[in-house]
Parts: C-alpha cells; structure tokens; sequence
C-alpha cells in the first residue's frame, strides 16, 4: 500500500509538472526549452505508474486519477498561488476516496 501511494504521488507531480511545462509554453508565452524537461516528466510519469500494486492496469490508472484531481488542487495553490475554495476540498477528497475504495478494496477470486 505504501509503495503505490509512494508511485501515485511521484507520478503526480510528474505529470503535472510535465503538462505544466507545455501549458507555460503555450499559454504562458515560455520558452520552447520547455518541452523537453515536461516530454521526460511524462515518461517518468508512465513509469512511476508502473510501480504500483495491482494486477491491472486499468484498475491502477482509474485509482490515479483521485490521486491526480488531488494533486493538481495541491499545484493550484503551491505553484500557482490560488487558494482551493471548500468546493477543490470537497471534490479532491471525494477523489480520495473513490481511489481507496477502487484500489484497496478486498477482491474475490
């Protein structure tokens, strides 16, 4: 449990920072030199996913994703600098729990 939270957190901030760097490019009017440090973040990324336990990768991407919503509210106000409002709270730990509920959840044979 503690190396695919330890996987889905890293994988996170890869991706984030991966999608950051093209969105600073294109939106932010950023240098093109951003691109290649945010193409190997996303292959970090698809990497880090791989270290999670689960006998599924689609089982292991569907819980990514509460992790993800939740790691990209964290980035709106630790890199960008706006505050989550109690809505960002409220959908990010509904993230969370979905991801628990998906991955953590005691499967049959």
């Amino acid at each position: 449990m503690t190396r695919s939270l330890l996987a889905f957190s890293a994988a996170a901030l890869a991706e984030i920072g991966g999608c950051f760097a093209f969105w600073a490019w294109l939106r932010l009017g950023r240098s093109v030199w951003w691109v290649a440090p945010g193409l190997a973040a996303l292959a970090l990324f698809a990497f880090l996913l791989t270290l999670v336990e689960s006998e599924a990768a689609g089982r292991a991407y569907a819980a990514y994703g509460g992790v993800y919503v939740a790691a990209s509210i964290l980035w709106l106000w630790l890199v960008e600098g706006h505050r989550p409002d109690r809505f960002d709270v409220a959908g990010g730990a509904i993230c969370l729990i979905g991801m628990a509920v998906i991955l953590f959840a005691p499967r049959g044979s």
